[in-house]
């Protein structure tokens, strides 16, 4: 089983990655192989409205993203990460979703799906620096939206607030990282 863990932070030392990594963490414990995308790293541009995946279901943007499709397609599980900016995901990660537009035309124009043998699960880590949880949902529905175009089953999710004023060894971070570890633990029961 491979699991595909998903930071749509730019941040590679703050929270979101944090919890990202302690779920991989719990993922690889329960038996499962990993791998991590920080999509910061990648070089690729937005969906461009063009059309040029109508017919095939590929996009013909070549770019990073054609790395990205490879590990979507195979995954068995993900554990998608992001902070709240603006009340939803970040931009890393809403571009990486426009870009599967692809995807969504692969399988509900073409009819040709993503093929998968077995059902997959997705599990969702939101972080927001303030104490409001309101934006957590707009960030799901975009998550959902994506899982529903992969074939994925929305398993469960972390939506931790307030960490602009958590340190690093708080009790709201320790009880943080052990609710990711379990969450990442859980995704062995595909």
């Amino acid at each position: 089983m491979k699991i595909l863990g998903i930071s749509g932070s730019p941040k590679k030392e703050g929270f979101t990655n944090l919890l990202l990594n302690e779920a991989l963490d719990g993922a690889r414990a329960g038996g499962a192989g990993t791998d991590k995308i920080i999509l910061n790293d990648l070089d690729f541009k937005p969906c461009q409205a063009c059309g040029g995946c109508d017919e095939t279901g590929v996009c013909v943007l070549s770019d990073d993203m054609r790395a990205v499709y490879e590990k979507l397609e195979h995954a068995d599980g993900f554990i998608i990460a992001s902070p709240i900016y603006f009340g939803t995901v970040t931009a890393q990660l809403k571009a990486m979703i426009d870009r599967c537009q692809s995807l969504w035309v692969k399988k509900y124009i073409l009819k040709k799906g993503m093929a998968r043998p077995k059902s997959r699960k997705g599990i969702f880590i939101c972080v927001a620096g303030k104490d409001n949880r309101e934006y957590f949902e707009s960030a799901k529905k975009i998550i959902n939206i994506f899982f529903v175009t992969l074939d994925v089953e929305y398993a469960g999710e972390l939506f931790v607030c307030g960490t602009n004023k958590m340190t690093n060894n708080s009790k709201k971070l320790k009880d943080a990282l052990l609710k990711s570890y379990e969450l990442g633990l859980s995704l062995d029961k595909i």
